[in-house]
């Protein structure tokens, strides 16, 4: 019971904590005149993916590598065929070329870069400060051009420029923190539940942060993308798919192992990250047919999303 109660109250509080977050993040955004696809992939896609860090960091510190891995690798393949699959279906995803290319081929990099962390079986504190270096070039890279591009009138930003409110300023970043702080407390629970949950069932760690962990530290991105294509931002919902993926791998397994180097599990080397390689590969053939990801291309990703979760489930019985 306590355990349920656990688990329950983490995802409740990663899915109000990462939502109140990222509101805060945007419209602190708005305020300094940045542009749709720079919320999208730099704002929304690093403030969706702040469970993601918090919940692996705290499982290393727990000695519970697996589901500080299955937490990032789970999330990214429920990313791209869960939520942008659910996203597509509410309303179909146009795909910048640019983005496709810039971000999208950073993305598959850092995919990569993963695979070769697995070939090696272990995250030490240089492949840990390897993987924060590239996050903040990427940043870095991200801000500048798209600064640029809008000083050069290329886009258009989501409100005309204004004077910044300071009453408004410190409402958001009130906003920023507490969501924050919610996010950290839900992973703390979240981690302690599934730590709990794995050992009374009987189930590996690994399919624990995979399943229940990754889907959960996934619910703000999920808010974000679903709302975005309400909206029709597919910007936001494109971009933040992309941005959270990067940040996942280079930010949070690099931060994860400079403050607590970890084993990678036999798992994820045979198994998970060849799924997450193929998502990926997946994302970029739809991505560019049509530069538009449509609703029977989400479906497929609902789809092979479903047929991933069936065979984690024959692992376990």
């Amino acid at each position: 019971m306590l355990i349920t109660l656990f688990i329950i109250s983490g995802l409740v509080l990663l899915f109000l904590g990462g939502d109140i977050l990222v509101g805060g993040a945007v419209n602190i955004a708005k305020h300094f005149g940045m542009s749709e696809l720079l919320i999208g992939i730099v704002l929304v896609g690093f403030g969706t993916s702040t469970p993601e860090l918090i919940t692996s960091v705290l499982a290393t510190f727990e000695d519970q590598p697996g589901i500080a891995v299955g937490n990032i690798v789970g999330s990214n393949i429920a990313n791209i065929c869960l939520i942008l699959g659910v996203s597509a279906l509410i309303y179909p995803i146009a795909c910048d070329k640019k983005t496709l290319l810039r971000d999208g081929g950073f993305m598959g990099a850092a995919s990569l870069l993963l695979l070769a962390a697995c070939f090696t079986g272990s995250m030490t504190i240089w492949s840990g400060l390897l993987f924060i270096a590239l996050i903040g070039g990427y940043i870095g890279y991200c801000i500048v051009t798209e600064m640029r591009a809008v000083k050069a009138g290329e886009h258009g930003l989501l409100e005309e420029e204004s004077p910044i409110n300071r009453a408004e300023f410190i409402k958001h970043s009130g906003q920023f923190a507490i969501g924050l702080a919610m996010t950290f407390i839900g992973a703390h629970l979240l981690v302690t539940g599934a730590i709990d949950l794995a050992r009374v069932a009987g189930i590996s760690e690994t399919i624990i942060g995979l399943t229940i962990v990754a889907i959960g530290t996934s619910m703000p991105e999920l808010v974000a993308s679903a709302m975005a294509a309400m909206k029709k931002n597919t910007g936001i919902a494109f971009g933040n798919i992309i941005g959270s993926n990067i940040y996942n791998i280079l930010g949070v397994l690099g931060i994860t192992a400079i403050m607590q180097p970890f084993v990678i599990p036999a798992q994820i080397i045979s198994f998970d990250i060849w799924v997450m390689l193929g998502a990926t590969a997946l994302l970029f053939v739809f991505a560019a047919t049509g530069w538009r990801i449509s609703r029977w291309k989400g479906a497929v990703f609902l789809a092979g999303y479903g047929l991933y979760s069936l065979m984690l489930y024959m692992m376990t019985v």
